[in-house]
């Protein structure tokens, strides 16, 4: 699962509660891709359901929450970039649960 966000910053309480949300993801087990970006790997599509479902009482008021659900294949066929190598990152070879 990934979920994208554009939240609003510009006033003390907005960046309180954007705050507040990317606390909510990591609690959650998220991790952090880019600034608002996170992802998560999730044992099935229960388990993912029950999460957007969490997630959505959390949101702020204000801004934009994007949440997508991918298989495991879609995720393994994720090309990633990083510097100007332009090599694809490593990922890992198998899921580890904890």
């Amino acid at each position: 699962m990934m979920v994208m966000f554009d939240l609003p910053v510009g006033e003390k309480d907005e960046r309180r509660s954007a705050t507040q949300f990317r606390n909510y993801l990591l609690d959650e087990g998220f991790l952090m891709a880019q600034f608002s970006v996170y992802y998560r790997l999730l044992d099935g599509k229960e388990a993912a359901e029950a999460l957007a479902r969490r997630i959505k009482k959390r949101v702020p008021e204000k801004g934009s929450v994007y949440i997508l659900t991918i298989t495991d294949k879609q995720y393994e066929n994720m090309r990633v970039y990083e510097g100007r190598l332009l090599e694809a990152a490593k990922k890992p070879s198998q899921l580890a649960l904890f």
